[in-house]
């Protein structure tokens, strides 16, 4: 014969699933909040526009900050960094970055831009920027969010960094250098050099509507595991 759950351990199931599911809306419901904030604080940088110097990417107190940013410096005679796996509108590719050197201040990686990648995945080429001093502006932000990746450099055959995460700790390792600036430039649009790009945020993320829509989903589960276990109590009561 059949053995059935006591009442309690059927309770007591639904509420560890419940809490469970509680727990995981609440994490949709906290990295929303987050990332509207991100899109907040960064909207009103752009709206500004205030330029602040290239030293300011080095500041420690700044480093997951945002800030509107403009210096001369020059290229560094290094490779490219390409990270992977970076789609723009839905097609695959890579955004390529590159070494500059502020005239004030610690070097920092500048992302360039998106190159699309072939079907066979060959790495495109990234020809070192026009020689000399020049003047970059762009959006001081930090590096793209590397999620569970490892920040590990792939070194490619035209001594190409390829990484899956941009760490600047470990890329700066990996091309020689002493350090680079925790945060990055994103190039203004506006300037005549690199590829395509814009300043949107969270191009390769999801935006703070998917984490409410997961999060109504995992509340409406506990919600369902709840009357699941009120369901069969009564049941078994009558």
């Amino acid at each position: 014969m059949s053995r059935r759950l006591p009442s309690w351990a059927g309770w007591g199931l639904a509420l560890a699933v419940a809490a469970a599911c509680c727990g995981l809306g609440t994490w949709q419901l906290q990295r929303m909040h987050a990332k509207q904030a991100l899109l907040d604080a960064s909207a009103q940088v752009l709206a500004e526009r205030r330029p602040q110097p290239l030293a300011l990417a080095a500041d420690p107190a700044r480093a997951r900050g945002y800030d509107w940013a403009s210096g001369r410096g020059r290229f560094a005679d290094l490779p490219a960094v390409l990270l992977d796996n970076q789609n723009r509108d839905s097609r695959p590719g890579v955004r390529a970055y590159r070494v500059f050197e502020p005239e004030d201040g610690l070097p920092l990686l500048v992302d360039l831009g998106w190159l699309p990648l072939p079907g066979d995945r060959r790495m495109p080429q990234v020809p070192p920027p026009a020689a000399g001093t020049i003047e970059a502006s762009g959006l001081l932000l930090p590096p793209p969010a590397r999620g569970l990746a490892a920040p590990a450099v792939q070194r490619q055959a035209d001594g190409t960094a390829l990484v899956v995460a941009l760490e600047p700790a470990a890329v700066a390792a990996a091309l020689g250098l002493p350090a680079l600036a925790p945060r990055v430039l994103r190039l203004d649009p506006e300037l005549p050099l690199g590829y395509a790009r814009d300043l949107e945020l969270l191009p390769n993320t999801l935006p703070p509507q998917r984490h409410l829509g997961y999060a109504v989903q995992w509340f409406a589960l506990a919600a369902a595991a709840l009357a699941i276990a009120l369901v069969l109590t009564l049941r078994r009561r009558r």
